[in-house]
């Protein structure tokens, strides 16, 4: 505890760009900061990279063209589609597109409707570039998901109402391949809640290579328990919005893999020899021999598998089976890649996760990278045989990216320390950069790869610094802070405006503290913090165990008890900061959304009154009520770990809350069911202990829409101003 603060500022790149080199006298507001006034623009909307490896394609601004520009130069080439130009459109702007590979065929979304957080369906339509004629996707009316086009690019599948359909172009035919979809029962090839939430995936549909297959995962969650909440709207009687989830120890869905004849039409069953997987995350063709990759956990997501299924024969043949202690990181899954000579697998065997090298047999190849630090993404491999990929080498709070050639020479493509991302051509010869760390907003710019000089910059962010140049801001400074058990922990401290030694000051803490996640990283953002500071708060945020890119022990040893280490570490580190000569150890909150706000519940009703507030924004109360592939990764079932359960429930010591208490819910929250706060809740009324508590109508677990957001940060700082 005496090491408590190393205040060495991480000496960073300013530039005469930087944004302390002028401070202005205007104050950030709750509203400017909700508006995105202070985000960083991106250099465009729907950029992706086109088959030729040459080009690249966006949206303009107003969402009605799709441009295609250079990659060499950056330069706008051409238009791809104009609402204006082509035949027929019947809109004046889209919502998505998707490319055709050889450039024959483009589809364009309209009316755009998101369902959960990462689903969404909307009007499709096949505009024709030869012929400059848009037309209606399918001629029956329904918003459909997911439309993929096939290889050879003369056909489409997509999902409407849960059944998959396939569009011929040449013929223009519309095929059905499924019919026994139901609401709250079967789907095909789309995913259900739980899939879309924690492995990250809409879609388990694949063409093969020769577009002569279509492969798809049927989910029938018949057996899944309904969850039902009311929504308000502004009618007499409110409605009831009804969905299948799935909560720690119960049924899940059902999956099974199927394959689907296009010439004649038949489907057929894979049939694994020792039963059907329980889940499976990942389908996708590799691209030889008519060979498809299917990834498979079971239930405790301890045991990853991989088969390859050849298309015709139907025989899953196992290629590689990696087990662990604890659990697989799905990111191994969505991570993996498949090149010429095999695949690419991250792997945490050493401790850190790293890219291995397998061959279509799944002999290992080669450990491809190797250090103690994390990859933390791959984008994949060019026909040199060159990896690329990004990882937190520099630090646990820096991303950088990497070329790696087939003997182990390692090449930095990064441009700058701080957060940098990748997109790269199909090639490889080229990408796009977004580079920015916490003093300089977003550069997104062209490169050639292996020359660190940008062929274009797409956009610096420019007026965004003019703009910041107007305001009083307090730059973030990385410190390190001791943990419940000794070790060191990262962390960024906020100073209030006019800070002075002399004077004593309340703290917040901001956290999330979540399994692999991480809020002390090096990059650009501007919250709600810079208001706090403007009005007399320093805020601090603490990344503890359990959190990302430190390795597999710092991530996993919170397995099986969540939120007990993790909210030791916050204590911890709230006496830490109560030491310093300027803050006020009577006066130190903590705040957090989901799992930063069942951390924060959890470290108020186990601090014993270090937390003189607390305001925790769509918590879990109790991992039984949250959904099964997240919950039981960490934790397994309630089954299997009562102890487990019952030691990282804040239910059990609801008795045990210290301090003023701040409790928020969004009444249609599909992903944290409202009813954890209200559990908690009753617990504490029936134990006659004070708390406030605040209920946003018919918003879900983001609690947006309106002026939503800037009542909900308001309350909150009314409520730190008045009680801390």
């Amino acid at each position: 505890m005496r090491k408590l603060l190393v205040l060495s500022l991480l000496t960073l790149s300013l530039g005469a760009g930087s944004l302390f080199a002028q401070r202005g006298t205007r104050t950030m507001t709750i509203e400017e900061v909700n508006s995105g006034k202070f985000a960083a623009q991106p250099a465009g909307r729907g950029m992706r990279s086109m088959s030729d490896g040459l080009h690249y394609t966006m949206m303009d601004t107003q969402h009605k063209a799709i441009l295609r520009y250079s990659f060499a130069t950056g330069k706008l080439i051409d238009t791809l589609f104009s609402v204006d130009r082509a035949r027929d459109c019947e809109f004046q702007k889209f919502d998505d597109y998707r490319l055709e590979p050889k450039g024959h065929h483009i589809l364009l979304i309209t009316d755009q409707e998101q369902i959960y957080r990462r689903s969404h369906k909307g009007n499709a339509y096949h505009y024709d570039v030869r012929r400059n004629r848009v037309e209606p996707l399918s001629e029956t009316k329904g918003k459909v998901m997911i439309p993929t086009f096939s290889p050879d690019g003369r056909m489409v599948a997509f999902v409407r109402d849960g059944n998959i359909f396939i569009k011929k172009f040449e013929f223009d035919t519309e095929v059905q391949v499924t019919n026994d979809a139901e609401r709250n029962k079967v789907m095909n090839g789309i995913t259900d809640w739980v899939y879309e939430e924690e492995f990250e995936t809409t879609r388990l549909l694949s063409w093969s290579e020769d577009s002569g297959y279509l492969a798809f995962v049927r989910t029938d969650e018949t057996e899944v328990q309904e969850y039902s909440m009311p929504m308000y709207g502004t009618s007499q009687y409110p409605t009831s919005y009804t969905y299948k989830y799935p909560k720690a120890g119960t049924p899940n869905s059902r999956v099974s893999l199927h394959i689907y004849n296009v010439v004649d039409r038949s489907r057929k069953e894979v049939n694994f020899r020792d039963g059907a997987p329980y889940y499976i995350p990942r389908i996708e063709f590799v691209g030889r021999e008519g060979q498809l990759a299917v990834f498979t956990l079971n239930r405790q997501q301890n045991h990853l598998r991989l088969f390859y299924v050849q298309n015709k024969t139907l025989l899953p043949k196992l290629i590689l089976e990696d087990k662990s202690k604890t659990y697989v990181d799905s990111h191994n899954v969505t991570w993996s890649r498949f090149i010429p000579s095999g695949f690419i697998y991250p792997s945490e065997r050493d401790g850190f996760r790293h890219l291995y090298h397998y061959s279509d047999k799944g002999v290992l190849l080669r450990q491809v990278t190797s250090g103690h630090y994390d990859v933390t993404n791959f984008y994949g491999a060019d026909a040199s045989g060159n990896l690329y990929y990004q990882a937190a080498d520099e630090s646990p709070m820096r991303r950088s990216i990497y070329r790696i050639d087939p003997k182990g020479k390692r090449t930095a493509l990064h441009p700058g320390q701080g957060s940098n991302q990748a997109i790269f051509s199909d090639s490889f010869a080229y990408y796009i950069n977004t580079f920015n760390n916490t003093t300089t907003p977003t550069v997104t710019a062209v490169y050639a790869t292996g020359n660190l000089k940008p062929l274009r910059v797409l956009e610096d962010n420019q007026k965004l610094q003019q703009r910041l140049g107007e305001y009083r801001v307090s730059p973030k400074e990385f410190i390190t802070l001791t943990g419940a058990e000794g070790q060191a922990m990262n962390a960024w401290i906020v100073k209030p405006h006019d800070f002075s030694l002399t004077r004593r000051y309340p703290v917040l803490m901001i956290q999330y503290s979540g399994p692999d996640s991480q809020q002390v990283l090096d990059q650009y953002g501007y919250g709600w913090e810079q208001v706090l500071a403007s009005h007399g708060f320093i805020v601090v945020c603490v990344d503890g165990r359990g959190t990302g890119a430190r390795g597999e022990e710092w991530r996993k040893c919170t397995y099986l008890r969540l939120g007990v280490k993790e909210s030791a570490d916050q204590i911890a580190a709230a006496k830490a900061l109560g030491k310093l000569p300027y803050v006020d150890a009577g006066r130190i909150g903590i705040w957090g959304w989901s799992f930063g706000g069942y951390n924060t519940l959890m470290s108020l009703c186990h601090g014993d009154g270090t937390f003189k507030v607390g305001i925790a924004v769509a918590p879990v109360t109790d991992w039984r009520f949250y959904d099964t592939i997240y919950t039981e990764r960490f934790m397994r079932t309630p089954q299997e770990n009562p102890d487990g359960y019952k030691a990282s429930s804040v239910l059990e010591v609801a008795h045990n809350l210290r301090g003023k208490l701040l409790l928020i819910h969004g009444s249609a929250d599909d992903n944290v069911h409202v009813q954890n706060a209200m559990d908690f809740a009753e617990l504490l009324v029936q134990r006659d202990l004070p708390f406030d508590m605040a209920l946003y109508t018919d918003k879900n677990h983001s609690i947006y829409g309106g002026k939503t957001r800037d009542h909900l940060f308001k309350k909150m700082i009314s409520y730190l101003q008045t009680n801390l």
